[in-house]
């Protein structure tokens, strides 16, 4: 069972490949349970791969977890998905990922996960990348991190000052 996210908790995307090795998916995975243990709603793809992975991490720590579907049915989300939002919009959908986060974790992925790293540092958010062959280096300001747990940290950290500012929640 989820818990009831808080609106003023930090909300982080967690993009990736649709399918990847298990190794990436045992790392994405360890992101979203990170993420659940430290108060904060996921938001993903909400679909297979890192995206599944991540969920799955999440959902069994409690955590909440949201899909932004690029088709038009719910039931096409990962079953660890707690809110799945359909959007009809295929790979358009990304932006909404994006933007509906304060921060990204980018896990091993395409041109899809590479279109929506850059997206986050266009829109002035944080992108702490889990790479170990210098992907950072492909979104100028990203950051990179050698493993989940660091991730979670570097971004936690990244979204903070922002969140309790209020930035994007219509706070005083």
């Amino acid at each position: 069972m989820s818990r009831r996210p808080s609106p003023f908790a930090p909300c982080i995307a967690v993009i990736g490949g649709s399918s990847a090795p298990a190794e990436v998916l045992r790392e994405a995975e360890a992101v979203g349970r990170g993420l659940a243990l430290a108060g904060a709603s996921l938001v993903c793809g909400g679909l297979g791969g890192v995206m599944e992975a991540a969920c799955r991490g999440a959902h069994g720590a409690g955590g909440f977890t949201i899909g932004i579907l690029p088709g038009e049915d719910r039931t096409e989300a990962n079953r660890f998905v707690t809110c799945a939002i359909p959007t009809g919009l295929g790979h358009f959908r990304n932006f909404l990922v994006v933007r509906a986060a304060d921060g990204v974790i980018a896990l091993p992925g395409a041109s899809g996960t590479l279109s929506e790293a850059a997206m986050a540092r266009t829109l002035g958010k944080p992108v702490v990348t889990i790479s170990r062959d210098g992907e950072a280096r492909l979104v100028p300001g990203a950051t990179a991190a050698a493993s989940a747990t660091e991730a979670v940290r570097l971004i936690l950290e990244k979204t903070r000052t922002s969140h309790s500012a209020g930035e994007d929640h219509g706070e005083p």
